[in-house]
């Protein structure tokens, strides 16, 4: 799986997004030539995505709101970017997918929900941090944990008009048996330089000191455009934001909604 490129365009039956202006269309054409002239084997990849999809504004749509735009429609910048995407791929996602075969171990612990929605429709990824049990985790397999988590999110993108997913990290009961910052710079690494401009909110609930002390050493690590999708919401202020952002029958029983969830192991209704 591909987040927002060729899997999303064949939920989307070949469509992707079309909005933007002709100038950033020519943008779009000189960054395939630049990646086409210092990777040939794209070029394979760009033909097989335009039989995919028909036409081509899948193609528009990947490199436009997931690495020009992350960029800040540098070309050069947004070149070197996805190439190294490319060979990332190559590597993480040999067989083109990450299965649960392959996390069984991450997905045992039931630590992340994907499920449900916010009001503008970005599917909703739970996190429960006090589940992750830094002294049990295998690096390797967490980072295809996170690969895994990433690509199943884009699958729930509705059709059209919306390309970000949000989450809400519950830190209520994260003491130093969870402290990771190896997995957590792992994970911030895959999401940005993989996956650009998908994060559109993550909210921060009960946060405790101990997860501070972490979060000074990862700060520096973050992109100052992603920085600003972070906000640490207060106790007082935990259920008026929530409510502002998920309607109740979206939001988790454990949040004092209505939505129950369900782990990746649990039997579909």
């Amino acid at each position: 799986m591909e987040c927002g490129g060729d899997e999303q365009a064949k939920q989307n039956g070949g469509h992707g997004s079309c909005d933007g202006d002709a100038s950033e269309w020519k943008k779009v054409a000189e960054l395939r030539a630049a990646v086409e002239a210092q990777d040939p084997a794209a070029k394979c990849k760009f033909v097989y995505m335009m039989c995919l999809s028909l036409n081509f504004l899948v193609l528009r749509a990947m490199i436009r709101r997931r690495f020009l735009r992350a960029r800040d429609h540098n070309i050069g910048k947004a070149s070197a970017m996805f190439l190294k995407y490319l060979a990332w791929k190559r590597t993480a996602k040999p067989n083109g997918s990450i299965t649960a075969d392959e996390v069984r171990n991450e997905l045992a612990q039931e630590k992340l929900y994907v499920q449900g929605h916010d009001k503008m429709g970005r599917p909703m990824v739970y996190l429960f941090g006090a589940r992750h049990i830094a002294a049990k985790r295998d690096l390797n397999e967490f980072k295809r944990f996170v690969v895994y988590i990433l690509d199943t999110t884009c699958t729930k993108l509705p059709p059209a008009g919306q390309e970000k997913f949000a989450s809400v990290v519950d830190l209520k009961g994260f003491g130093y048996a969870n402290y990771d910052i190896r997995a957590m710079l792992e994970a911030l690494d895959i999401m940005q330089n993989n996956y650009p401009e998908r994060l559109g909110r993550v909210f921060l609930i009960h946060v405790p000191y101990v997860f501070m002390a972490a979060w000074k050493m990862v700060y520096p690590f973050i992109d100052d455009n992603t920085k600003k999708k972070f906000v640490f919401v207060a106790d007082k202020n935990l259920d008026a934001t929530l409510r502002d952002a998920i309607e109740e029958s979206q939001l988790p029983e454990e949040f004092g909604g209505k939505l129950k969830l369900q782990g990746f192991n649990a039997p579909c209704n």
